[in-house]
């Protein structure tokens, strides 16, 4: 279906047109009607970069046109010197809420061409990290469609900067996104000052709980659209996963880096820390890479992503809350050096290659025990991902070498002024055979290369020898179990457990016990086992059949002038307990013994 037929303003139409666009994606297709012409809610699964602002900024404008009369005032891009609809009333029609700073200014640049030919409206972004004053001031000038983060919104509420009394349409986009950064009690707080009487427009990436909560919330009986199954990744990408060793992994990188030399990616990590290492790393390699994290200002942020667009940038080395948001054009990979911790996040970064009806490449780097999380996400995308064999030294030199024949052969030298010096050029040469000079071309293009390559090893992991490696270290851990269960069983059956009347605070150690149990049964080798020392009292494991003897010759013994007590511990317990409001129980020594010879 083209725009036309959708019954949209013939501004918006042609402005869509100068963009290039004529036929509606999916999402465009099912939403635009909907918000169009009815008073309704709408809930939109689609996956990222699928069109989402264009299937809910078109019908708003087109909304907000018609209901303010905007077609009578602008005549196809002939500004009238009226006052927008927002500066008369001095109140926003339409919000719209998403996470981060970069897809606000995106949000807002897209809503801004859809409405070329209608200048008297108004479109204001607002978003930490800027100046609030000057966003205060555009406010003043008035805004018919404010595009906000939840931070800063609120902030100009509580300042009574912005007006949301008369809103009539409410977006919420990439909602899934705003409950992962913990947005939450921020929605709460926005919603309760806006309309009660509103259209709602929820559009999401994934459908966790987390979202289908908010959605029962605050949005009564809405329209359902899913494009794609429930949490799907995009048609468009294609998965693979590489089995390295986690000591290969940057290795690993590397060697697809130097694999696709036109590679144009967001290389995501977990962490802060991890993701600055891995971008100083590669730069001190020579790649042309840096880092977008949460320690960076905003500055730095927008230097870093003002290159990344311009592609003097090729690896961008992202993690996951920094990269919300970012909205970059044909990028060939999505590379995970980690796995994200909630899966569904994959959905996400996968979703920023393959924009547009253009392919692109999502790539994880794994080892042997999280190859089980693939499946895992193989679940949630309904798509399979296929092994890849991380290339060669030889690959990755054919692959580079090939790379720059094409370009040498398809080089426009139609402009380049040297015709003067080949003459020169050609004498200077004429010594070297056509295969020599070939010869001397690539090894000055590859000389550093090749040496690097030259006894690379290779980084695949040989399933097969890693999954004996891992049965041989399991048999040998059950072994050891079963050792040390033995050992317990033996212990248990082979020891009695003693409590002797001697502690720290009789300046006993280990060692003097042990003393004193051969000192004073030196007619038998009594074997010990634990000793475990308290303030007042200690446990002395001692082999069965001797505990009777070190029971006889330890009682009554004096250190540090006072009397020793010894006796089975299950006994010292259950006394104790019999006569807790007394300092110390004397065990009963004779009858004790008496018990356990009967016993033996």
């Amino acid at each position: 279906m083209t725009f036309s037929e959708l019954g949209l303003q013939p501004e918006l139409i042609k402005a869509v047109g100068d963009l290039g666009f004529e036929n509606c994606m999916p999402v465009q297709q099912e939403a635009i009607p909907h918000i169009l012409f009815n008073d309704i809610n709408l809930v939109a699964l689609a996956q990222t970069g699928t069109g989402k602002t264009a299937a809910f900024g078109l019908p708003i404008i087109d909304r907000i046109i018609r209901e303010g009369d905007f077609a009578e005032k602008n005549k196809f891009n002939k500004p009238s010197k009226k006052l927008s609809a927002s500066e008369e009333s001095g109140k926003t029609q339409a919000l719209i809420i998403c996470p981060t700073r970069e897809l606000c200014i995106q949000i807002a640049n897209d809503c801004k061409k859809f409405a070329k030919y209608v200048p008297l409206l108004k479109i204001v972004p607002v978003y930490g990290g800027a100046s609030i004053e000057t966003q205060i001031k555009e406010l003043k000038k008035g805004a018919d469609i404010v595009v906000a983060t939840p931070g800063r919104l609120i902030d100009l509420l509580d300042r009574k900067k912005v007006r949301l009394e008369e809103v009539k349409y409410l977006v919420l986009d990439e909602a899934d996104e705003m409950l992962n950064m913990g947005f939450q009690e921020d929605l709460d707080n926005i919603f309760t000052r806006t309309p009660s009487e509103k259209n709602i427009y929820m559009f999401s990436a994934t459908m966790p709980k987390e979202v289908e909560q908010i959605a029962s919330n605050y949005i009564d009986n809405p329209i359902k659209i899913q494009i794609g199954e429930r949490n799907q990744g995009s048609e468009n990408v294609k998965h693979f996963y590489y089995l390295v060793h986690q000591k290969d992994r940057y290795l690993a990188l590397k060697r697809i880096a130097d694999y696709y030399p036109d590679i144009y990616a967001i290389v995501f990590c977990r962490t802060k820390v991890q993701t600055q290492e891995i971008a100083d790393m590669l730069i001190k390699d020579g790649y042309n890479a840096d880092s977008l994290h949460g320690d960076l200002s905003q500055a730095q942020r927008d230097h870093v992503m003002s290159r990344f667009r311009l592609r003097n940038i090729q690896l961008l080395v992202a993690t996951d809350v920094a990269a919300r948001g970012l909205d970059v054009n044909n990028l060939t990979h999505v590379i995970n050096y980690e796995l994200p911790d909630e899966l569904e996040q994959y959905v996400h970064r996968s979703g920023r290659t393959g924009r547009a009806d253009k392919q692109g490449i999502s790539i994880a780097i794994i080892n042997l025990k999280q190859k089980r999380r693939i499946k895992a996400l193989e679940d949630i995308l309904k798509k399979s991902f296929q092994q890849a064999k991380i290339p060669t030294a030889n690959d990755v030199c054919k692959k580079q070498l090939f790379n720059l024949i094409n370009r040498v052969e398809n080089v426009d030298t139609s402009n380049a002024d040297i015709d003067e010096f080949i003459p020169e050029i050609t004498k200077k040469l004429s010594w070297l055979s056509r295969e020599e000079l070939i010869k001397h071309f690539v090894s000055l293009e590859f000389e550093e290369l090749l040496k690097y390559y030259k006894d690379a090893p290779d980084l695949n992991v040989d399933e097969s020898v890693e999954k004996e490696k891992q049965r041989r270290e399991e048999r040998q851990k059950s072994k050891e179990r079963s050792k040390e269960a033995r050992k317990r069983d033996f212990n248990k059956e082979h020891f009695a457990t003693l409590c002797i009347t001697v502690g720290y605070k009789d300046k006993v150690v280990p060692q003097r016990i042990i003393g004193m149990i051969n000192e004073y049964t030196p007619s038998r080798r009594i074997e010990i086992g634990k000793i475990d020392i308290n303030n007042d009292y200690s446990f002395v494991e001692v082999s069965r059949e001797g505990a009777i003897d070190v029971i006889d010759a330890l009682s009554g013994r004096m250190i540090r002038g006072r009397e020793i007590f010894v006796d089975f511990a299950d006994n010292f317990v259950e006394e104790s307990k019999g006569k807790s409001k007394q300092k110390k129980s004397k065990p009963r020594d004779k009858n004790i013994k008496n018990k356990e010879r009967k016993r033996k």
